[in-house]
């Protein structure tokens, strides 16, 4: 939505990755906007495609956190510090930052680098809007599978998991999907039948959302404030935003209360309190105009669907903005039936395009389920008519047309002609350069014109029929036919990747190809009559047809050209870097920052009777002085600067930690080593009382073992009682390491050769008695673990040997 973006991924079941990410898309990136305040840009995404002067940007700007400025293109720009630099970046620019950030989040939660995607935006964006976003796309690294519309994301998330849907065959269930967000309303009906949606019509109003809401809130308040505090709220936009945040909360707050709710700010502005009261009712009353314009692109979407309220089988409702119960009503009145609820208000257009994007990803598995769009706007075609002397344009494809789709069109020019495709405001130019017969006679130009899966308008081919003649009579009508059955391979292919159309909009290009004057000819790439475009020639043996490709050059308005798009690529992949150093940097500023707090407070607990009291009030001044140094010169230094401060303090700290740390794991280690000396004196003794089990050891090699455990008991003492006499404030006489290397070599050295002398002789019991050669490689295996392990404890391996 315009006031949160949300992200979804689709790592085998859809999961909400990021919600409310508005104030942190710019975290780490050093932007600072030349205000007294530090404030990120937000609600950007309504000015893609649009130019500076235009009259909707020149009347939001004025209620901006953040200055627009105009770029040399004419198009609008932000303008920002990057790195102590007065910089002006592109709305493109801006977005791919946002989703540079998004992409990061992603990569963290599902642990592996994230390429494929896919964006949804509003079912009103124009043809220069969709491209502007797929340019930030482009910039923020990643492969946009689809531009797919807000609603009809929210229908795909709602159909794809009924199972009740009606077979192919039977009449499809109409669903109306509403969306009133932050900034906009939109409104569409879709068609469902099994593994398939359809959308028959969409309307909208884009600027009715929950930002008007606010703003009648906003202006209301800003009136009481300045007739009972005497302040100009306008003219701060510190105060004028923060207003906006608490009505914000209020309007919330009034969903769910009728009651009068208090509006209470403190230090609003020149340090003075503000407070005020607000109930629903009198909420309503302020909002009838909006209200009201709730039920218009109802009835219009369902007159462009030709559909009775009776039609509908159920009317869902998304986007924050269809809390207020006012809006609910208004809807639910229109349509005679509750609204339903079923969907997240807030996810249901991620989750719709985590599923497009499993869809068609060839990574995932996911039901069958097959997209059919619309384009929003009619879109016309202009070129110059020899014939007419003068202008001819040609509607080609009419409001509410399928998408994607692809139709060709079929002129006959002597000289190259230019084709202008429009509607609304945005303008696409297409240049057709074409050569004439030899004879002066027009050429034949066929021009495919295509709505992508972005719903963007383009020529996707141009080819020019050239008309060559022959003396050979049998070889042009070979040509000729080859050239038909191209033609009909073409048309199979475009029947094959088109066949959801129906055939009243095979039959609508049918009507405007009769309309068409005798120098054009339209028709649709899956219509079955193609002698239109290819009179029946074959009889004429010495004429042959040729097919060229033309070159296309598209001149787009608001467009950004490749050169210009490759370098805010590679400035983005510089920012990027510089993200992670200035990252770094504050990583390493935040290591010391929490150091200091952390060791100033163990000083004077856990830490306490392990430091002098002198050397304490010196570790602590130093401590002091470094977080003074931080909020001071120290605020703003090289990462290195940093680590080297980080290490001056541990330089002091350090022997504290290892003193408390040896206090710890000391205790322990001694009690391990009497317990392992106890163990081996209690072997000593059964083997001196004639215990069978210690019958295969050796005396001499007994009297070895309860000498080292005699002497190990003895060194254990000293050390033990060297330790209780020393202060706890100096290093300690003997380390935990120290005593876990006594334990492991001392003892284990003597009695692990009486072990594997036990087990030596237990082999030869086992040869004798064992057959499978399995079993014998098992105790093979056995015994190279136990020689790597006298190794380890560092008995020679020569006498395991022999």
């Amino acid at each position: 939505s315009e006031g949160n973006c949300i992200l979804a991924s689709a790592p085998g079941t859809i999961k909400v990755l990021v919600t409310n990410f508005q104030q942190e898309k710019h975290k780490n990136r050093t932007l600072v906007f030349l205000f007294e305040f530090s404030c990120s840009p937000d609600n950007f995404k309504r000015f893609h495609g649009r130019a500076f002067s235009d009259p909707f940007v020149q009347a939001e700007k004025t209620s901006l956190a953040y200055e627009l400025v105009q770029l040399p293109t004419g198009s609008t720009g932000i303008k920002v510090m990057y790195m102590e630099e007065e910089r002006n970046f592109t709305i493109e620019q801006m977005t791919g930052m946002l989703l540079t950030k998004l992409k990061e989040t992603a990569e963290n939660a599902l642990k592996k680098p994230v390429v494929d995607c896919v964006v949804s935006v509003p079912c009103f964006y124009t043809d220069a809007e969709r491209r502007s976003v797929m340019d930030a796309t482009q910039i923020a690294g990643l492969n946009c599978l689809r531009l797919i519309n807000e609603s009809t994301a929210v229908a795909l998330a709602y159909g794809i998991y009924k199972q009740d849907l009606p077979a192919l065959e039977e009449k499809p269930r109409n669903v109306v999907f509403v969306d009133m967000g932050h900034s906009a309303y939109q409104v569409s009906i879709c068609a469902f039948n099994k593994g398939k949606l359809k959308v028959l019509a969409t309307a909208f109003d884009t600027t009715l959302g929950g930002r008007k809401f606010d703003e009648m809130l906003v202006e209301y308040f800003c009136e009481e404030f300045g007739k009972k505090y005497k302040l100009d709220i306008k003219s701060k936009i510190r105060a004028l935003l923060r207003l906006y945040q608490e009505c914000e909360k209020l309007k919330k707050l009034m969903s769910a209360n009728a009651s009068d709710l208090p509006l209470n700010i403190e230090c609003f502005m020149n340090d003075i309190d503000v407070s005020g009261t607000m109930n629903r009712s009198k909420f309503l009353e302020m909002c009838d105009g909006l209200l009201a314009r709730v039920e218009a692109p109802l009835r219009s979407v369902l007159e462009q669907a030709k559909l009775k309220k009776e039609d509908i089988y159920a009317v869902e409702i998304v986007g924050g903005t269809t809390r207020i119960p006012a809006v609910k009503e208004k809807i639910s009145k229109f349509f005679g039936k509750e609204v339903s609820t079923t969907l997240n208000a807030d996810e249901a257009v991620a989750r719709g395009c985590a599923l497009q994007c499993a869809i068609l990803s060839p990574a995932f598995k996911v039901r069958e389920f097959s997209i059919t769009d619309l384009i929003p706007y009619p879109i016309s075609l202009r070129w110059n008519s020899p014939a007419e002397e003068g202008l001819s344009d040609c509607e080609v494809f009419p409001k509410n047309h399928a998408a994607p789709f692809s139709k060709v069109l079929t002129f006959y020019r002597k000289e190259p002609f230019t084709l202008e495709a429009y509607y609304s405001s945005p303008k696409e130019l297409l240049f057709v350069k074409v050569t004439p017969q030899t004879d002066g006679s027009s050429s034949k130009v066929k021009v495919k014109v295509r709505v992508n899966i972005h719903g963007i308008f383009s020529v996707s081919s141009a080819s020019l029929v050239e008309v060559h003649k022959s003396d050979d009579s049998e070889e042009p009508m070979e040509t000729d036919q080859h050239a038909k059955e191209e033609e009909v391979m073409d048309f199979k292919m475009q029947v094959d990747q088109e066949e959801q159309q129906k055939t009243e909009e095979q039959q609508q290009v049918q009507a405007e190809n009769k309309a068409e004057s005798e120098e054009m000819e339209t028709s649709q790439d899956d219509s079955k009559d193609k002698k239109v475009d290819q009179p029946p020639q074959a009889k004429k043996a010495k004429v042959k047809t040729t097919t060229v490709d033309l070159p296309i050059e598209n001149q787009l308005v608001w467009q950004i050209g490749k050169d210009m798009l490759n370098l805010f690529i590679e400035n983005e992949g510089k920012m990027i870097m510089q993200d992670k150093l200035e990252k770094e940097r504050n990583d390493a500023k935040n290591a010391v920052e929490e150091y200091v707090y952390d060791m100033r407070d163990k000083l004077c607990s856990i830490y306490e009777k392990f430091v002098s009291e002198d050397d304490r009030n010196s570790f602590t001044l130093k401590l002091e002085d470094t977080e003074n140094w931080l909020y001071e010169d120290g605020e703003d230094q090289p990462k290195q600067i940093y680590i080297d401060k980080l290490t001056e303090l541990k330089a002091l700290g350090q022997p504290i930690q290892a003193r408390f740390q040896e206090s710890e794991e000391r205790p322990k280690a001694f009690e391990d080593l009497g317990k392992q000396i106890q163990q081996y004196m209690k072997t000593v003794h059964a083997f001196k009382a004639k215990d069978e089990q210690y019958d295969h050891l050796d005396e001499a090699d007994v009297a070895k073992v309860e000498k080292s455990a005699n002497e190990a008991m003895e060194w254990m003492n000293n050390k033990l009682n060297l330790q209780n006499k020393r202060s706890l404030t100096l290093d300690p006489v003997i380390k935990a390491k120290d005593i876990q290397a006594k334990t492991k070599v001392s003892l284990s050295r003597q009695l692990l050769p009486q072990v594997l002398c036990f087990l030596m002789k237990l082999y030869a019991w086992i040869r004798t008695e064992m057959r499978s050669a399995v079993e014998k490689d098992s105790v093979w295996v056995l015994l190279c673990v136990l020689g790597n392990t006298c190794f380890y404890f560092g008995y020679p391996v020569e006498s395991i040997e022999s």
